[in-house]
């Protein structure tokens, strides 16, 4: 079985013929056994577009007209401070888990005072220079027509991923969203955020809290994994009864520095593409 799209410059594999008996094993299964497991910025969204970095889920509302100048000052040393702590791969991940957590609070807090209005969301989001990836039409609507759930795990803010997709038109019935969720009180304004801090290092136990919604998927033993970082390889932690785990990570930034750990963690590495190419390949072929 041969995918051309296998051939792209952008594609590497550590071992191309494990790859090709996974995805027999899954297409003699059949998509019917299929569930998708993805992280959303800088998986499902671009890097960067004509040279320019795009927007994650926090930055949208960070760049937006919503914050002022000084709470944007606040968050972006905040960013300098703790993304080089995230994707430097020499640093285990028992160290970075609790400044992951700083960050995420510390930003958090600082949205808080900001008192966001729930109305205000979709303006800011359609504003934003945020973009899915090359392919997401082809992606969304062929997992919905083909009625294979796709759970997107976020360390974003649910609020605004979810308003990324409805604008595009892909917010489907199979679509189920894990994230940081904004609560906003009687009027509108946000005053916290729900449950548990989902940051990228946690996803694992956001995966066990959601053993329910695994457990309905039991009869969905083969999973295709998509993520940015090393923390999504987790993700897939809570589902039962695996049969089959094809893991594709996107190597965004910082290549040369994180090329071979993301060869020995994910079963393709995609370096600096910013399509969906690759991933549209295999689910036409399940």
């Amino acid at each position: 079985m041969l995918i051309p799209e296998f051939a792209n410059i952008s594609v590497c594999m550590k071992d191309p013929e494990r790859v090709q008996d996974i995805i027999v094993s899954m297409q003699k299964a059949g998509s019917n056994t299929l569930q998708v497991i993805a992280d959303f910025d800088m998986t499902l969204t671009r890097f960067a577009y004509n040279g320019k970095r795009c927007p994650t889920c926090h930055n949208i509302l960070d760049n937006s007209l919503l914050i002022d100048d000084e709470c944007k000052k606040e968050l972006k040393d905040l960013l300098n401070t703790y993304y080089p702590i995230e994707i430097d791969s020499s640093r285990p991940v028992e160290e970075k888990l609790p400044l992951m957590v700083e960050w995420w609070t510390k930003a958090h807090e600082l949205l808080i005072e900001q008192r966001i209005r729930k109305d205000d969301l979709a303006k800011v989001v359609s504003q934003s220079e945020a973009k899915l990836r090359e392919g997401y039409g082809f992606f969304f609507d062929h997992l919905h027509e083909h009625s294979i759930p796709l759970l997107i795990f976020s360390a974003g803010i649910g609020d605004i991923l979810e308003e990324v997709i409805r604008q595009a038109g892909v917010f489907h019935s199979n679509v189920n969203v894990f994230s940081n969720y904004m609560d906003f009180d009687e009027l509108g304004v946000l005053h916290g955020f729900k449950g548990e801090l989902i940051h990228v290092y946690n996803k694992r136990e956001g995966a066990m809290l959601n053993t329910g919604h695994f457990r309905e998927l039991r009869a969905r033993p083969n999973v295709l994994l998509l993520g940015d970082s090393l923390g999504d390889l987790s993700m897939a932690d809570g589902v039962q009864d695996m049969e089959n785990i094809l893991k594709i990570g996107f190597l965004n930034d910082k290549v040369e520095d994180r090329r071979q750990f993301y060869l020995d963690s994910f079963d393709i590495v995609l370096v600096k593409d910013e399509t969906l190419d690759v991933p549209n390949a295999i689910i036409l072929r399940l």
